[in-house]
């Protein structure tokens, strides 16, 4: 049975700046689409195709926390650096995924490599907030920096296309990265007249980004830049590409836990959201210049 579609949302009306570096559309949290509804998840922004233009400034966003979460960057063109206070550095290119745990408590900064800076040129990327169980959320923090030569490939029957499989499995491919609740994350190449098929568990909360191109899916025309949410009837996923796609595929497990969250802290309870708040003006995520 098909995995059944309550809603396509058209991409949001206009773009937001994160730092100076980041044009970004919000797609959730927001209306229907709570943090709850699309747990574990808690937040998509996505920066559309988007031309900085030459600079020798490093645009990007300074110095700033996050705790009792994981943050998830999706490199589609362009280079995204990182630093934190754990000691990661790390540079993200076309098809590389940044999945940063912040845990316990971290500060970090990203921005424009300083070389895809000086050139200047498209830069398109995701940022994936992903919820962390109760049981995780003072995990030390921790970052995977996963190439694109390293994710799970699976490639489409008859020149269909490729599935990077980031995260999960897809048909019996698995990704590399490491998660404390099953996620699925796939980033998907079709090309036109493509079809994928797949199933995902009907209770799983799944969205997909229309990063490019025009797809159907199990029937409903999906434009560029729309988000599908699934509904939980049903497990079969069925896309006919329309022309040279790219999806970015989530699906996961729901973290049936209350979420309190406060900017850049998300706990279960608001005494832990304090806490945090506490914990970072007492210095305890560590120092980052």
């Amino acid at each position: 049975m098909n995995k059944k579609i309550d809603r396509v949302f058209t991409r949001p009306a206009q773009p937001g700046m994160v730092g100076d570096g980041f044009r970004v559309y919000h797609y959730f949290p927001g209306g229907m689409l709570t943090q709850r509804r699309i747990s574990p998840f808690l937040m998509l922004d996505f920066n559309a195709e988007y031309d900085f233009g030459k600079s020798e400034k490093i645009r990007g966003v300074d110095v700033h926390p996050h705790k009792g979460f994981e943050t998830v960057t999706i490199a589609y063109q362009g280079a995204v650096e990182h630093h934190d206070s754990a000691g990661n550095h790390g540079i993200i290119y076309p098809g590389d995924v940044q999945w940063m745990t912040a845990g316990a408590g971290i500060l970090h900064k990203e921005y424009h490599e300083r070389e895809f800076a000086r050139r200047g040129g498209p830069f398109e990327m995701v940022q994936l907030w992903v919820n962390l169980p109760a049981k995780n959320k003072s995990v030390a923090p921790h970052y995977q920096e996963l190439k694109a030569e390293k994710m799970g490939k699976f490639n489409l029957e008859n020149d269909g296309g490729t599935v990077n499989v980031i995260a999960g499995n897809f048909n019996g491919v698995a990704g590399p990265a490491e998660t404390y609740s099953p996620v699925h994350l796939f980033d998907i190449r079709m090309n036109a007249g493509g079809n994928l098929s797949t199933s995902i568990d009907a209770s799983y909360n799944t969205a997909i980004l229309v990063v490019k191109g025009t797809v159907s899916i199990n029937g409903t025309p999906a434009p560029e830049h729309s988000l599908v949410l699934h509904g939980h009837e049903g497990t079969d996923i069925s896309i006919t590409a329309e022309k040279d796609s790219i999806l970015l595929l989530m699906s996961g497990e729901p973290i049936e836990e209350p979420i309190a969250s406060y900017g850049p802290f998300v706990m279960n309870t608001q005494q832990e959201i304090y806490e945090a708040i506490e914990d970072f003006q007492a210095g305890k995520f560590g120092h980052l210049d």
